[in-house]
């Protein structure tokens, strides 16, 4: 299999959005005011009301890119009861790569692309929809050796579409750097408001803007932490134990070296292109970069630049 492809011209197919939360409500929302085609569907119909009159329209046949918008434990069966075109590409925005490749690849083989969004809130539910909620965001969007490169796109322009930008990885490969930067967090998140609790009524009392940062994420719905933690434990296990060996260090050594990370970051980005071909979109995701803007057989995109 070539790791490139040609591109012909051909309209933007309509987007299927299944489960119209927080995540997938906001979505369908951002795709309608960007002009696209939107349907979609959701077992709760407050939840389907609401995305109509954002403009959806709601139904159970779906077609060209399938969005599957729900919980890690019902991502199996989200589709079932609904009329997906054997043509359809079908994408996720779950938390976890690897555990949702293993469940839907063997359904739907070349047409499925992993996806995940980094963005969301601690809220849920449809009333927590935000058209602007993917607007800057980083938009993962996996890229396996036997991915059809045209259905990738496909889905990268969804993303592009809701104004993210799109980082090109591999499932194992997000799953890993997701455990350091959101699953453990998440962690931490719950341990330090749970010891703070322990320290007593005039700690949380003080409480301001450092303890507010550090546990904002725990106040998410338990039940889609868990999933998501448990879903991912091989790395986050790995990442929480890095963590744990820099708690070990000396304080200052330890506070030196994390001020230097966040100091040092690079503020500026220099802009490429780059070609339509799996090694060298895969690069662009490695060097921290992102792809930005569709091209004809390019996409454009940057890396961090120190300057």
């Amino acid at each position: 299999m070539t790791s490139s492809f040609p591109v012909p011209t051909m309209p933007a197919p309509p987007v299927g959005v299944v489960g119209l939360g927080q995540l997938g409500g906001s979505l369908a929302a951002a795709l309608v005011a960007a002009g696209r085609e939107v349907t979609g569907w959701d077992v709760d119909p407050a939840a389907r009301e609401a995305a109509a009159a954002r403009g959806v329209r709601i139904t159970r046949e779906l077609e060209g890119v399938v969005v599957l918008a729900v919980p890690l434990p019902a991502m199996a069966g989200a589709l079932e009861g609904l009329a997906v075109a054997p043509d359809a590409t079908v994408t996720d925005l779950g938390s976890v790569k690897a555990p949702v490749l293993a469940q839907l690849r063997p359904v739907h083989g070349g047409r499925f692309v992993g996806g995940h969004p980094m963005c969301g809130t601690e809220r849920s539910g449809h009333e927590a929809t935000d058209p602007a909620l993917f607007t800057g965001a980083r938009w993962a969007v996996c890229l396996e050796p036997d991915t059809e490169l045209p259905r990738w796109l496909r889905v990268a322009e969804v993303a592009l579409a809701a104004g993210a930008e799109v980082v090109p990885v591999t499932a194992a490969e997000h799953d890993d750097a997701v455990a350091a930067i959101s699953h453990v967090p998440h962690l931490l998140a719950a341990a330090l408001a749970a010891a703070a609790a322990e320290a007593g009524p005039l700690a949380l009392a003080l409480a301001a803007g450092s303890f507010r940062d550090g546990t904002r994420v725990i106040a998410s719905d338990p039940a889609f932490v868990t999933a998501m933690v448990e879903g991912n434990a091989g790395p986050t296990a790995a990442a929480l134990a890095r963590v744990q060996e820099q708690l070990a260090r000396p304080w200052p050594e330890l506070i030196a070296a994390g001020h230097a990370v966040r100091a040092g970051t690079p503020a500026g980005r220099r802009v490429v292109r780059v070609p339509l071909d799996r090694s060298a979109l895969l690069a662009l995701g490695r060097a921290g970069g992102a792809v930005s803007t569709r091209l004809a057989a390019f996409v454009e995109g940057w890396v961090p630049d120190a300057g």
